[in-house]
């Protein structure tokens, strides 16, 4: 499967408690293999239990993209890259973190810019289920309406228990302004670094997010 990868931005984990797990609502089980450029990536406390926190993408031989807020006030040493692997906590290839690069004009408060680069100690051996992901152009724009996909691990309610193996959720992408206008009214700004999506019905979504990830 050629996946274009749109990094998924998610309001509600940065207003709960931070490292929480992240999550897919109403979609189902898939493999590594339709997603082989995502990654788990592993967060501790104690340097020494790391569990799947939030999700990324795999751009080059050496360098995950993710979510600043997700990394932001971290030391690289607390964060581990999991590649190849259907599962959360377990299997394929696992890659420390030597280095972070948040974006210089991120902002916690409004969510702009929240992107970032971490780069691996070790660099990955690309195969069926490791694979660089496809890069937009530019001047590529999402049309209203068109289908995108959300994938990550996590749990599948709120409040419920988190899936091991990763899940995939299809949504549309909705128009700019509409989005816009949608969030104005609860004070949140949205900014052309952003890009909007969900399900016209309701029943998917990203629900905390799957933040960080494709």
């Amino acid at each position: 499967m050629r996946v274009l990868a749109l990094l998924a931005l998610c309001f509600a984990a940065v207003a709960a408690v931070p490292k929480n797990p992240q999550r897919i609502v109403g979609g189902s089980v898939t493999t590594i293999g339709q997603y082989p450029s995502i990654v788990s990536l592993l967060f501790s406390w104690n340097l020494s239990t790391f569990w799947q926190t939030c999700g990324g993408t795999i751009i080059n031989n050496r360098s995950i993209l993710s979510a600043a807020h997700c990394t932001i006030g971290d030391p690289a040493n607390r964060w581990r890259i999991r590649t190849g692997s259907t599962w959360a906590n377990s299997g394929g290839v696992v890659h420390n973190v030597n280095q972070i690069i948040n974006h210089p004009q991120y902002n916690g408060n409004t969510l702009n810019n929240d992107i970032c680069i971490l780069r691996s100690a070790t660099t990955f051996s690309f195969n069926n289920n490791v694979q660089s992901v496809s890069i937009a152009g530019s001047n590529y724009n999402v049309g209203d309406n068109q289908a995108v996909w959300a994938a990550g691990w996590g749990t599948t309610a709120s409040g419920g228990s988190s899936s091991e193996q990763l899940r995939h959720v299809q949504m549309v992408a909705i128009n700019q302004n509409t989005c816009r206008n949608a969030y104005a009214i609860r004070g949140i700004a949205i900014t052309d670094n952003m890009l909007c999506s969900g399900w016209p019905n309701g029943g998917r979504d990203q629900c905390q997010g799957d933040c960080g990830g494709p």
